[in-house]
């Protein structure tokens, strides 16, 4: 793999407002009464659509910390073909394939809009999309970077 120059850190007031916008997502997320294990499958299921290997190793990792099961995350790319996730986690998780994929529909259909409105109040929807446009900068920071996972037991 070839060395990319860091684009995280490297830039440390860039960076602290990236940080700075992780954290108050997470406030209002908390605000808003959305659960870490769910925000975490939202995390999780973007940095697979888009390859980032070091926010799956982060993610996954919080989220087992968090009590979620690890045969939910072994499957989870595969969430519409199994019963073991909500209601909300199926409305969030559909918003975040749309969102994270907006380009091959130039916006977040009608049918995904209406389910995630549905079993979200509109403070968390507001703060599960800016958790997806969160998540979507992370991984595009890590992978453009060609970040390296964190020294950890196998």
């Amino acid at each position: 793999m070839t060395n990319r120059i860091a684009i995280g850190r490297s830039v440390p007031g860039i960076y602290q407002a990236m940080s700075h916008l992780q954290s108050e997502v997470e406030k209002a997320a908390a605000n808003a009464g959305l659960e870490g294990k769910l925000l975490e499958l939202v995390k999780i299921r973007a940095s697979q659509i888009n390859g980032c290997a070091f926010c799956l190793d982060l993610h996954t990792t919080d989220s087992l910390g968090l009590g979620e099961s690890p045969r939910r995350i072994f499957v989870l790319e595969a969430w519409r073909e199994v019963e073991l996730f909500s209601e909300q986690e199926r409305a969030a998780l559909a918003l975040t394939e749309s969102m994270t994929l907006i380009a091959d529909h130039k916006d977040v259909p009608d049918d995904v809009y209406a389910e995630a409105v549905r079993v979200f109040t509109e403070a968390q929807y507001r703060v599960l999309a800016w958790s997806i446009v969160a998540i979507n900068a992370w991984n595009r920071i890590s992978v453009a970077s060609h970040s390296p996972l964190p020294e950890r037991q196998a």
